[in-house]
């Protein structure tokens, strides 16, 4: 089934979080755990998310070069400025099971 969710005015996890059911194949009637699922996600006006709080000055993302003392961050109004697509995408992954259905089940996310 497809599913389109228009993000304008929503808050970030709360997207992603229904986001991240409709992908697991929750919301379906023939859900299966071990399955990867059918459903497919399409997410509209990405630009318009809305954040609470000091999250945009606050909320770091870190990565580490794989050199000691290398651990770059970068917060989240710069992440968001970049590219908005790879900040719902990151918080999506994260919300989904850690196992190898993942990456199958972020293949069915279509941002515009």
């Amino acid at each position: 089934m497809e599913y389109t969710i228009d993000a304008k005015n929503k808050k970030l996890g709360r997207v992603a979080s229904e986001i991240a059911t409709i992908l697991q194949g929750k919301k379906s009637p023939y859900y299966e755990p071990r399955l990867a699922g059918g459903d497919t996600v399409t997410v509209l006006n990405i630009k318009d998310l809305a954040f609470t709080g000091n999250k945009l000055e606050d909320k770091q993302y870190y990565r580490h070069t794989g050199y000691m003392g290398h651990l770059k961050s970068l917060n989240l109004k710069t992440a968001f400025e970049r590219d908005p697509a790879k900040v719902l995408k990151m918080a999506v992954r994260r919300m989904l099971p850690k196992n190898f259905l993942a990456a199958k089940r972020m293949k069915r996310l279509e941002i515009k």
